[in-house]
């Protein structure tokens, strides 16, 4: 972790509304999944301990598409453990996760935003899913397909005759007893 100080006022307050969204169970599934892709049990550690190097993280994009990340660096400097988690960041950006479903590398490495990794894994898990990997604990759902439909002329045509109750009736809406701004009601 980082060396910062202790937390508080709002910083205080709003890290320990983080802690309490959290969900501990989604944790576990995830891990159960990962542990399943990678044919091996999630490792024993911490959840951000075990994925801060982002070896794991690689091995589980290349598990999920080989080739995805071509070198994972070993080392015990912090730069290249970031840089193995940018790197399977940017795998799984190819593999087909929006950029919004992404988290930033320091949400990992400094543990401050485990939610969104928990998200980024969940997401991933749902691409994994529609890709057709199936497992026992696939926490993810099925994204679905597109879905285009084509109208014709005539049916658009149509529907350009309707007024829809989006812009709202009039039916029954007066301005009696409206009084000008400024003027004093009369009891």
């Amino acid at each position: 972790m980082s060396n910062r100080g202790p937390l508080y006022g709002l910083s205080a307050e709003i890290a320990r509304k983080q802690a309490a969204k959290y969900d501990h169970d989604l944790e576990r599934q995830v891990r159960l999944w990962i542990g399943e892709i990678l044919g091996e049990p999630f490792p024993d550690a911490g959840f951000q301990e075990a994925m801060k190097d982002g070896t794991l993280l690689c091995n589980l994009i290349n598990k999920l598409e080989p080739g995805s990340v071509k070198k994972i660096k070993t080392s015990k400097v912090p730069f290249m453990q970031m840089e193995n988690i940018s790197q399977f960041l940017q795998a799984a950006e190819r593999y087909g996760l929006k950029r919004t479903d992404l988290f930033q590398t320091v949400d990992l490495y400094e543990g401050k935003g485990m939610n969104a990794v928990l998200d980024c894994l969940i997401a991933l898990a749902s691409q994994a899913k529609t890709k057709g990997v199936v497992t026992q604990s696939n926490p993810g759902v099925k994204v679905a397909a597109k879905n285009e439909r084509n109208f014709s002329e005539e049916v658009l045509n149509q529907s350009k005759m309707e007024i829809s109750l989006q812009y709202g009736s009039n039916k029954g809406a007066t301005q009696s007893g409206m009084t000008a701004p400024g003027t004093y009601r009369h009891l």
